[in-house]
């Protein structure tokens, strides 16, 4: 093991990325509290009129919180960011829960997801606003914010992929650090 020079760029690495972790959690918390309060209204978390995956909150204790442990826990930050990039990616898939007409009957309910829809929302904005009634712009809310906690969630998985990879090289290094 007196062959094995330590990587000199351990230490500086870990400086880096504890700074980025912890930004990009305290975006991945905000983005996700501001799914909850679609056009800026308390009234629908209130009466449960919210996403299932936003009421989820992968953005808090997926891509936020288990960020700020990642320099300890940095596999289970790999682990909370991959639930958020999955549980967002469903909510951006099935659509959010919203007041619809369905057949002359207004109801809540998820009127783009998989099961009742014939073509993908996302292709027809044409669709947002004539579809959900309420709440207003719910459809570009739930796009916008959902995009950004999956975009968030993948720099995670790699930032902690790396910051995993840092800490088992910084403990070989802390091994021959003496010599």
């Amino acid at each position: 093991f007196e062959s094995i020079r330590c990587l000199p760029c351990a230490r500086k690495c870990t400086r880096i990325l504890g700074p980025c972790l912890i930004a990009l959690g305290v975006l991945s918390i905000a983005a996700n509290v501001l799914l909850l309060f679609p056009s800026w209204t308390w009234s629908y978390v209130k009466e449960g009129r919210i996403t299932k995956q936003a009421m989820q909150v992968p953005g808090v204790w997926g891509g936020g919180i288990i960020m700020f442990l990642s320099i300890v826990l940095s596999g289970l930050a790999l682990l909370g960011s991959t639930a958020c990039f999955i549980l967002s990616g469903v909510g951006l898939t099935n659509g959010p829960l919203c007041l619809y007409n369905q057949t002359e009957v207004l109801q809540w309910d998820y009127p783009f997801s998989l099961s009742s829809r014939a073509q993908n929302y996302l292709y027809d904005p044409s669709l947002w606003n004539s579809v959900c009634i309420e709440p207003p712009n719910v459809v570009a809310w739930n796009i916008y914010f959902f995009s950004v906690l999956l975009v968030i969630s993948v720099v995670e998985m790699v930032l902690a992929s790396l910051q995993v990879i840092n800490g088992f090289f910084g403990c070989l290094c802390g091994l021959c650090e003496g010599k």
